[in-house]
């Protein structure tokens, strides 16, 4: 496994932080797959693919380019610089372009565990791969910026108040569940892959969250900056993409019935209002409703208020789920 072993003033000093460059690459990745997680992201990828694809066909190179910068279990670093926070899509996309050409060739090496083909033996790697991920941004992730940084301003949120509740052992455990978890001793495992621990204790450790829900990797600036970049809680969801069950949203109205179920994590007023796309004064009166029907409860944690389920919320929606399987059995 992928371990970085990192001091307890390191740990402490970690922060998270929202990166374009980050948001942008997780969508290349969700092209380049077409590997879509909800209905949100195959909505996407059908408004945004066949420009992709035809953009690669008519630039051969680039498209090389692309399929040995994702490698196989490696990407090649000079795509993806440690987002250091409060940078510009323009200022981190620079960071790729001035990369020097042999470093993005041994870094293209290294990402295809092999020799470079001849066809990327080539010194306008950084600007090319720079160009795409330009198109990238300002086609498919510009225009739904702003809400694409309110879901991960409000996955940072509620991040925050789980460390002051559960500490960051239980913040590193959550990011990527089966990968990266705290495993004591100064020790972070941040990936399965084999690779020799590196010791990152003085630098900083920053963490990316994207709305791409099988993104996620790391990225170093060596011995200045680390970064884990993970997939966010809140799902960037096309809005016809979250079914309401049709019982429950009868008896408590969709867009109520649809934050009860959001519910079933703490998540904050901010956050149920970036993923719901309903207005946060709309998200309030719901909240209300639910809090005085019994049905959700408020928690404090440090200067955050997180909403979350009570049992009886949770019976309420199991009993809609399982009205809705017996309704699928009946002939």
């Amino acid at each position: 496994m992928g371990l970085w072993q990192l001091n307890a003033d390191t740990l402490a000093h970690s922060r998270f932080v929202v990166s374009p460059l980050s948001e942008t690459f997780a969508c290349l990745k969700l092209l380049h797959t077409a590997d879509a997680a909800h209905p949100g992201e195959h909505a996407w990828l059908r408004a945004h693919l066949p420009a992709y694809r035809a953009r690669l066909a008519a630039d051969p190179v680039t498209a090389r380019l692309v399929r040995a910068g994702l490698g196989r279990e490696w990407i090649a670093d000079f795509l993806t610089p440690a987002p250091r926070g409060d940078e510009t899509f323009a200022d981190e996309v620079a960071r790729v372009r001035s990369t020097a050409p042999d470093a993005a060739r041994a870094h293209l090496r290294l990402a295809l565990a092999g020799p470079l083909p001849a066809a990327l033996d080539r010194d306008d790697l950084p600007e090319r791969a720079a160009v795409l991920l330009e198109w990238v941004w300002e086609a498919t992730v510009r225009p739904s910026w702003d809400r694409r940084r309110r879901v991960l301003e409000a996955d940072v949120l509620a991040r925050t108040a789980q460390v002051s509740t559960g500490g960051w052992a239980s913040v590193l455990d959550a990011i990527r569940p089966g990968r990266t978890r705290w495993l004591g001793e100064n020790r972070l495992q941040i990936n399965l892959h084999e690779y020799p621990p590196r010791e990152i204790s003085g630098a900083e450790l920053v963490l990316v969250p994207v709305t791409v829900q099988r993104a996620g990797w790391v990225a170093w600036d060596d011995g200045v900056r680390y970064a884990a970049v993970y997939p966010c809680v809140g799902v960037l969801a096309h809005p016809a993409g979250r079914a309401v069950r049709s019982a429950l949203g009868a008896l408590l109205g969709a867009a109520r019935a649809e934050v009860l179920l959001l519910l079933a994590s703490p998540m904050s007023t901010t956050q149920l209002t970036a993923v719901t796309g309903q207005g946060l004064g709309s998200v309030g009166r719901h909240l209300r409703v639910l809090r005085e029907a019994g049905l959700v409860e408020r928690r404090r944690a440090g200067r955050s208020v997180l909403y979350v389920r009570t049992a009886a919320g949770d019976a309420l929606t199991e009993a809609s789920e399982q009205e809705r399987s017996r309704s699928r059995r009946r002939p």
